[in-house]
């Protein structure tokens, strides 16, 4: 037989057994011994953090046999060992991901009438009652306005706003915390003492902060790890196996951020992720670490899960960054890791987050001026570039997009004058069209398209463009749909629209494909 996984085996089957939760245990155990139970509970909350562990508890609990309530549920009863073996008829277990039509509600209905079977209340837990229709909450609410007095429900759920206030009003609602990463560990660290396992105390830290609060996951990522009881699992091994960087890496990234040392902040991201570090979660833990600093910056250190010593390295760290730079490192990376989908170069998000993190307030792209132009005979007040309007859709290419698409390399060599940053950018971007004197350059890629939304940024790509062509351009901004591989937006940029006839057709919606000797 298969042995059982660790979250299955430690789950709790008493009440003090339970961690995290002792505003909602604390509340059923006085209820249990008043005799005040309700007829409909309501348990939310994310995942992981014990709705349908409480749920089975409360059934065992209100059929336990034992004479003192104090001692409920006893595990020792005939009732108890029943639901601890999963045979206890009146405990009836609903998933409403799969039961989600009326027909399945009234069916309940119908059949909760019958009396007990074994104990004194048959209970029912409903869970992800989000998942329910609209009809079929219709034709549960009936049900919890006038149970019988041997019903007892309990709905748990991980998307609260997703049940009808009608629902709500009728229950006693309990809502679920993350566990903290202490309470986590500590947990983690009974199991591993009681199973025999050698593991360090900062790896079962790790691991709870993997976890993310929720108990199960934890315990289930530490299952992962355990892949020989008898070895001794450190913390290196277990950054190993859940594909995080050493702590050691995170603190000297940020520390490259203090510094403005973007050479040195790109030598430690490329190493991590070359040691098997996964970009994503890199990107979690260096968002993890700069909101610690932020939280010690704004005299919330009480906040911060850590020892003396981190605590004592965040203080450090707030006090050689300002505000504005450390919200803008924080932003930068949590985009990052938000829009992070991968790639043949998966560390280029946290490369771009790192750059956009340590560039100075007032910097956009420009970080240095333009090179001189030639002297002219023309007045100094005519040096100034002139502003022009954009031509309206439909007009005859100031210069051939042929010849826009040929020089773009010129263009971007000429633009890293300007900005070292800019041309990575670009490099996601096509030119889709030419209207005039407006170059049309389009994206699939909507984290690089929000990048470019800034005036002074349009400015400097004009700026380059005009050291090239020796014109004056614009540059209008272009999201395309779908992907590279062969949708019609993205076909667009191989197009040849010098024709007016085509631009104003693509501007009033057509799609324009190349047909290739009649195929």
């Amino acid at each position: 037989m298969p042995e059982q996984a660790l979250y299955l085996k430690w789950r709790p089957t008493l009440f003090d057994d339970f961690v995290g939760q002792e505003h909602i245990t604390r509340t059923l155990r006085n209820s249990l011994k008043t005799g005040r139970i309700r007829h409909a509970y309501l348990f939310s909350g994310p995942r992981g953090t014990g709705k349908t562990t409480t749920a089975r508890l409360l059934a065992k609990a209100v059929n336990c046999l034992n004479d003192d309530t104090d001692k409920r549920p006893c595990n020792t009863c005939t009732a108890c060992i029943a639901v601890n073996e999963g045979r206890f008829l009146d405990l009836i277990e609903i998933d409403a991901a799969t039961h989600t039509g009326v027909d399945d509600v009234r069916d309940l209905r119908d059949k909760i009438a019958f009396s007990p079977g074994e104990g004194k209340f048959k209970v029912y837990i409903i869970d992800e009652v989000h998942r329910f229709t609209g009809n079929a909450f219709d034709a549960l609410l009936k049900t919890l306005e006038e149970p019988p007095d041997h019903a007892i429900f309990v709905l748990a759920t991980t998307e609260i706003d997703k049940v009808p206030s009608t629902i709500k009003s009728r229950c006693l609602q309990f809502e679920f915390r993350r566990f903290s990463t202490r309470e986590v560990a500590d947990r983690l660290e009974l199991i591993a003492r009681r199973e025999g396992l050698k593991i360090e105390r900062g790896a079962l830290e790790l691991i709870a902060r993997q976890g993310t609060g929720s108990m199960r996951d934890s315990i289930s990522l530490l299952d992962q790890i355990v892949a020989d009881p008898k070895e001794k699992i450190t913390l290196k091994l277990a950054q190993q196996v859940l594909g995080t960087a050493s702590l050691s890496s995170v603190r000297e990234l940020v520390d490259s951020i203090l510094a403005q040392d973007a050479a040195e902040g790109l030598r430690i991201i490329n190493t991590a992720v070359d040691s098997g570090a996964d970009p994503r979660q890199f990107g979690q833990q260096v968002v993890e670490h700069l909101r610690n600093v932020l939280l010690a910056q704004t005299s919330s250190a009480e906040l911060i899960e850590a020892s003396d010593e981190e605590r004592a390295l965040y203080h450090d760290q707030a006090a050689r960054i300002q505000r504005g730079a450390l919200l803008r490192a924080v932003r930068g990376f949590n985009e990052a890791i938000n829009t992070y989908r991968g790639g043949w170069q998966p560390q280029l998000s946290l490369e771009l987050a790192l750059i956009e993190s340590i560039r100075t307030p007032d910097e956009v792209y420009v970080e240095q001026p333009p090179a001189p132009r030639p002297q002219q005979s023309k007045p100094v007040e005519e040096e100034a570039e002139p502003t022009v309007e954009a031509t309206p859709p439909g007009t005859p290419p100031l210069v051939p997009m042929s010849v826009i698409k040929d020089r773009w390399n010129d263009v971007l060599k000429v633009l890293f004058r300007y900005s070292s940053s800019a041309p990575a950018v670009m490099e996601y971007f096509n030119v889709t069209r030419v209207d005039g004197n407006v170059i049309i350059l389009g994206t699939n890629m909507d984290l690089y398209y929000q990048r470019l939304q800034h005036p002074d940024k349009i400015k400097v790509i004009e700026r380059a463009l005009y050291d090239v062509h020796k014109q004056q351009l614009r540059i209008r901004l272009l999201l395309l749909s779908g992907d590279s591989n062969g949708d019609d937006s993205a076909r667009e940029a191989d197009v040849n629209v010098d024709d007016p006839l085509i631009s104003t057709a693509k501007e009033l919606g057509a799609k324009i494909h190349r047909r290739d000797n009649g195929k």
